[in-house]
């Protein structure tokens, strides 16, 4: 009897082994990675930090700049910074950039993503021919171009127009947009194409009716991509156009620091002018921006 009682009252006694286990396990999901927290609290800090610094100075006077502090925030804010980048022809200078934008990224999405449809779908020695030489066109940098684009462009009597920034941009578009376009598709599964074969849908339907909505996000995000790209640009305005009247916002930018060297509330102005279309674009296409990018990274 009593060898029985001490057995149980050691098996009773003794705890379950894997318990202590459990706990590690929830003790170690439960911690977290605080210097990853704080490295993101700086590196976020980093980025704001001339944001809030370039709109709170664009709301200073000339006389305010100097004698305050630059990072806080003025008592007296004003509008006249504003009003004088509008009245030195910056509504002129955005709508230019709004034409050559449109008028680059429009043409280079659908050129790019027909052809990144035939070089998917399609076979021969012409296909693949393409496809390789839209690959060397992003091994060609911009730079290395520029004289031979001067020099076509002045042949063919465009010269300080808006269509010599429009031609070039779209053309610089097609390689990468091709490429991230054609990869999309290749995920499409071939039984829809098939099936939609076999209802009697000719190319135009599959690709307007089944590729388009499938490849939606893929075509937004190389759509802003190449957006930015041509918004940003500096060094076809600088070398294919002239008269102030064809200056687009990066170089009008540049024109805006040699005119105002010493009011700097207004330089900071026109930056802020300059980045509301995008940050426009971004609000209303963030959805499909942020699907194409989740896509692409999930690849």
């Amino acid at each position: 009897m009593s060898a029985t009682t001490t057995t149980r009252r050691t098996a009773t006694s003794a705890p379950p082994s894997p318990q202590p286990r459990r706990r590690g396990r929830r003790e170690r999901r439960e911690r977290r990675n605080w210097l990853a927290g704080l490295s993101g609290w700086i590196w976020l800090a980093v980025i704001i930090l001339p944001i809030y610094y370039v709109v709170i100075t664009s709301f200073k006077n000339q006389a305010g700049f100097f004698s305050s502090n630059p990072l806080l925030p003025t008592l007296e804010p004003t509008f006249d910074n504003y009003a004088l980048v509008l009245n030195a022809g910056f509504t002129i200078y955005l709508a230019n950039s709004l034409i050559v934008t449109i008028g680059a990224v429009v043409p280079a999405l659908l050129v790019s993503f027909m052809a990144a449809y035939a070089i998917v779908r399609g076979r021969g020695r012409f296909i693949s021919f393409t496809s390789t030489v839209f690959l060397m066109g992003l091994a060609i940098p911009l730079q290395a171009t520029i004289v031979p684009i001067y020099l076509i462009i002045t042949k063919m009597g465009l010269y300080d127009s808006l269509l010599a920034l429009i031609l070039p941009s779209a053309a610089f578009a097609l390689p990468i947009s091709v490429l991230i376009l054609s990869n999309f598709m290749r995920d499409i599964p071939s039984e829809l194409f098939e099936s939609m074969r076999l209802d009697g849908a000719s190319n135009w339907s599959i690709l307007w009716h089944l590729v388009l909505p499938m490849t939606r996000p893929a075509v937004v995000t190389v759509g802003i991509y190449n957006a930015l790209q041509v918004w940003n640009g500096f060094l076809f305005p600088l070398i294919l156009t002239q008269s102030p009247d064809k200056r687009v916002l990066p170089l009008s930018l540049w024109a805006f620091q040699g005119e105002f060297s010493v009011n700097v509330p207004a330089i900071l102005a026109s930056v802020v002018l300059s980045t509301i279309p995008l940050l426009v674009v971004y609000i209303f296409g963030r959805r499909q921006l942020l699907g194409g990018l989740t896509a692409g990274f999930s690849k």
